[in-house]
């Protein structure tokens, strides 16, 4: 899978001049340095594609950037691979937790050492960070919600596939979801399924769901990269995988954006996901480090790249662009997941 260029070298050295509010304040320190990173895992579409963009965007901004390891979703490989990068000379850490309450002695371990960390997709629920990349994940949740309860004129019964609600992704898409069902459409029920990011137990919950309750009529997955291949499996082996004019069509909200939620849209499969902007993620991920080494410093506020900075008990966190995907965008070029080849 080959992936299209996303920037070109001027606008790369354009962005390393900028920061949130258009100029960088430089806080002492400085000079060039080695960036680490650990992949979280290489069981899904999302973090295979992010993978691929890592390489591209550190050419293009020109970060120094050590062989990646992997954790595999598991936090103590990543405590490990962590030591090992520093130990080999990483000034800046890119990590993405997939237990977000589990790292917090290892980054009080990287403080210490002095070594910046830029948190990807996940936000660390204790620890310092300089930054975290990542989307306003309530924001899924209840757009998704809003999405189905129109669908489903605020009435009927929906499935929600969490993620792992170890994960601040998990409980902030779940949390949001059922906030709004609660508020906004008060006649749906949500039978919520935890699947730990696991598509195997997406399946059988789902399958299990299904036999009990035959006349769900909307499901919302948590992830696309995960969720997807079986969910559209076990609607097919239940008959329900028929297009939206058909009364049968279960109506499908997922998140991520990847190139297959988009042909499952346009076939009439799945009927829109959260595009999370997995460019995006490396690009400014890679920025933010070789900002931390370099000795810049971010403020809260609007970014000069249609985002907005926050402020975290323990850190900044940059809340990119992430648009709904429906059959009537699907095609809209600008999205990362058209420009997979």
């Amino acid at each position: 899978m080959k992936l299209a260029p996303v920037l070109a070298t001027a606008a790369a050295a354009a962005l390393l001049a900028a920061c949130s509010n258009g100029t960088a304040t430089t806080s002492g320190g400085g000079g060039g340095g080695k960036v680490g990173i650990d992949h979280p895992r290489a069981d899904s579409d999302f973090w295979n594609s992010y993978i691929k963009y890592v390489p591209q965007m550190a050419g293009e901004l020109k970060v120094d950037l050590m062989p990646p390891t992997n954790s595999q979703n598991d936090v103590t490989k990543l405590v490990s691979n962590v030591q090992a990068l520093t130990g080999q000379g990483a000034k800046a850490i890119i990590m993405a937790p997939q237990d977000t309450g589990a790292i917090a002695t290892t980054l009080q371990q990287l403080e210490n050492k002095k070594i910046p960390v830029v948190s990807v997709d996940t936000r660390p629920d204790k620890g310092k960070v300089f930054m975290v990349v990542r989307a306003d994940n309530r924001a899924y949740g209840t757009k998704a919600c809003e999405f189905l309860g129109q669908k489903l004129g605020g009435k009927g019964k929906v499935v929600q596939l969490q993620g792992a609600l170890s994960s601040v992704n998990g409980r902030d898409r779940s949390e949001a979801f059922l906030d709004c069902m609660k508020t906004k459409f008060p006649g749906i029920t949500v039978f919520s399924e935890p699947t730990e990011w696991e598509g195997s137990k997406a399946a059988s919950m789902l399958q299990t769901r299904l036999e009990q309750n035959p006349d769900i009529k909307g499901i919302y997955m948590h992830a696309g990269g995960v969720h997807l291949a079986p969910t559209l499996q076990v609607l097919k082996q239940k008959g329900l995988l028929v297009p939206p004019s058909d009364p049968k069509h279960v109506f499908v909200v997922s998140n991520d954006g990847i190139p297959q939620e988009y042909d499952a849209i346009r076939k009439g499969e799945i009927d829109a996901t959260v595009s999370q902007p997995a460019d995006l993620y490396a690009k400014y991920a890679l920025f933010y480090a070789k900002a931390a080494i370099e000795g810049k410093t971010f403020t809260p506020g609007p970014t000069d790249h249609a985002s907005t900075i926050i402020q975290l008990p323990n850190g900044l966190e940059d809340q990119l662009p992430a648009p709904l995907v429906t059959k009537d965008n699907v095609d809209d070029k600008s999205l990362w997941g058209n420009q997979v080849k």
